[in-house]
């Protein structure tokens, strides 16, 4: 298994909107692809910035191929992208799973 990890900022004003974005376009976007096992976006407030974190977890290198390409370190974005983020990262970072427990149940 392959997790996938993206960060970018926002600005604090328009992290929510943003969070938005991300949980109607982004996450249902993830989950189409054959071979994503699950996607959470992490969010941070610090000031007047906002962290996101997406973390992904792949079956293989083929499955995340599905999604962003042949280029699999690329950073994806969606064109909506440009309206929120501060800057724009090249790539993203790929880990092998060494170790994970899945819950039974989920609660906040």
């Amino acid at each position: 298994m392959i997790c996938r990890i993206w960060h970018g900022r926002t600005s604090r004003e328009r992290a929510d909107e943003y969070t938005v974005f991300l949980e109607q376009r982004a996450i249902p976007d993830y989950r189409s692809v054959p071979g994503n096992i699950d996607a959470a976006v992490l969010r941070r407030d610090e000031g007047d910035v906002t962290l996101f974190l997406t973390v992904t977890h792949w079956v293989s290198e083929q499955a995340i191929r599905a999604f962003a390409g042949d280029d699999l370190l690329k950073a994806k974005y969606y064109p909506e992208d440009a309206d929120f983020l501060l800057e724009f990262e090249l790539e993203v970072q790929h880990f092998d799973v060494a170790a994970k427990q899945a819950s039974t149940s989920f609660s906040t």
